[in-house]
C-alpha cells in the first residue's frame, strides 16, 4: 500500500487529529512496526521524548510523529514520509488495522456444539467446535463463539460479542453487546460467601448476577464472581487485563482500565475513569473515585477521593509516596546519623 494512500485513510478514520503530511516522499508500506524494530517498508510511530532519539536510527520508511518541528525536519532530512498528529498512538493504532484484522469465522454452527433447542440464536451467528450452550440462553446477531466455551442456562449475550476459546459464563449472567471475553475468563462464577459458624463454614449461596454493559473486554483466565444477591457490575467500555479477580457485588464504572493482577474484594465501587495499575489490591466495600489513578501494587484499604492518584501499600498520595521512598532509601544512614547524635548528645 502506498503511503499517501494510508495517510487519506487515516485522514477518513481520524480527522479529528488535524493531520499534517509531506508528499514529498510516497514509499510502499508492507505492515506496521515499533520504532526500534522498523525495516524498510514499514510504518512506525513516536510518542514522547523518550522515543524521539530513535528517529536518528530507524529503518522505517514513514512515521507517525507528534506535532514538533524539529522531529518533521529530521525525518524529511533522512528522506523519510511522515504525517504529525496530537495524538501519535491513537493513529499508529488505526493505522494497524488497516494491516491486520483479528481472526473471525464465517457464521455457521460446528456439528460437534451441544445446543440445547431452547437457545435463540440470532442472524450470522458463529458456534465452534464442542461449545455447550445450556437452556434458555439468547444470543444477539453476529455474536461469536469459539471452540470449547461453556455458557450456562439462561445467560444473555449481545451482539457482535465474541467469546474466545475456553471461556465459561454462568447462570443468567448478562454480557452486553460488543464485548470481548477472552480464553479462559469465567464471568458470573460463584463469589466467595461464606458465612462462619462453630461447626465451620455455612455456604451462602449465591443467587446474584453479573452483568457485563457493552463494550466491556475482559482478559485471559480473568474472574468476575456473582454476588448472594444483587449484581456485579462492570459498565460501558471498561477494559480488564488478564488475570483480574473481580469480587462479588462489585460495581465498576464507565471506561476504566484494570492492569494485570488486579484484585477487587466484594462490594466495593470503582468510579468511572479509573485506571488501577498492575497487582493493585481493593478491600472490601471500598470506594474509588471518578478518575483515580492507582499505581502498581498498591494497597486499597480507605476510599481514595475523585482524581487522586495514590501509590503505597495502604495507599497516599503519590506525590508524598515518592518523597518518602527517597528518605527510604536513606534510612540506614539516617538511622547511623541519629546514633552518632545520640552519642555527642551524652
Amino acid at each position: 500500500m502506498k503511503f499517501q494512500e494510508i495517510v487519506n485513510r487515516l485522514g477518513n478514520l481520524a480527522s479529528e487529529n488535524s493531520l499534517d503530511r509531506d508528499f514529498a516522499l510516497n514509499p510502499d508500506i508492507e505492515t506496521t512496526a515499533a520504532i526500534d524494530q522498523a525495516q524498510a517498508e514499514h510504518l512506525s510511530y513516536i510518542e514522547g521524548d523518550k522515543f524521539a532519539s530513535m528517529l536518528g536510527e530507524t529503518l522505517a520508511s514513514a512515521l507517525i510523529l507528534p506535532q514538533n518541528e524539529t522531529l518533521k525536519q529530521q525525518a524529511s532530512a533522512r528522506n523519510i514520509a511522515w504525517i504529525a498528529t496530537p495524538q501519535p498512538r491513537l493513529v499508529f493504532a488505526k493505522a494497524i488495522a488497516l494491516f491486520y484484522q483479528p481472526y473471525r469465522p464465517n457464521p455457521g454452527i460446528h456439528p460437534t456444539a451441544i445446543i440445547d433447542p431452547s437457545v435463540v440464536i440470532g442472524k450470522d451467528v458463529f458456534i465452534g467446535a464442542y461449545a455447550v450452550i445450556e437452556q434458555g440462553v439468547v444470543l444477539g446477531d453476529r455474536v461469536c463463539i469459539h471452540p470449547q466455551v461453556t455458557i450456562y442456562p439462561e445467560a444473555v449475550i449481545g451482539e457482535n460479542t465474541i467469546l474466545h476459546a475456553n471461556c465459561t459464563i454462568h447462570e443468567r449472567s448478562q454480557i452486553g453487546s460488543n464485548c470481548v471475553i477472552h480464553s479462559g475468563a469465567v464471568v458470573g462464577a460463584e463469589g466467595f460467601g461464606f458465612v462462619p459458624t462453630a461447626q465451620g463454614w455455612y455456604k451462602m449461596e449465591q443467587s446474584g448476577y453479573a452483568v457485563l454493559e457493552d463494550g466491556v473486554e475482559i482478559g485471559c483466565n480473568t474472574a468476575i464472581d456473582r454476588p448472594a444477591v444483587g449484581e456485579t457490575r462492570i459498565k460501558q467500555n471498561t477494559k480488564l487485563d488478564n488475570l483480574v479477580q473481580v469480587g462479588h457485588g462489585v460495581t465498576i464504572g464507565q471506561n476504566c482500565a484494570l492492569a494485570a493482577q488486579v484484585g477487587i474484594a466484594g462490594g466495593a465501587t470503582i468510579g468511572d475513569r479509573v485506571l488501577l495499575g498492575g497487582q493493585v489490591g481493593v478491600a472490601n466495600q471500598v470506594t474509588v473515585g471518578d478518575g483515580a489513578i492507582v499505581t502498581a501494587q498498591s494497597g486499597i484499604s480507605n476510599n481514595i477521593a475523585a482524581n487522586s492518584i495514590v501509590s503505597g501499600s495502604p495507599a497516599f498520595p503519590s506525590k508524598d509516596y515518592r518523597k518518602s521512598f527517597v528518605l527510604f532509601k536513606r534510612l540506614p544512614e539516617i538511622h547511623q546519623t541519629i546514633k552518632q547524635l545520640k552519642k555527642l548528645l551524652k
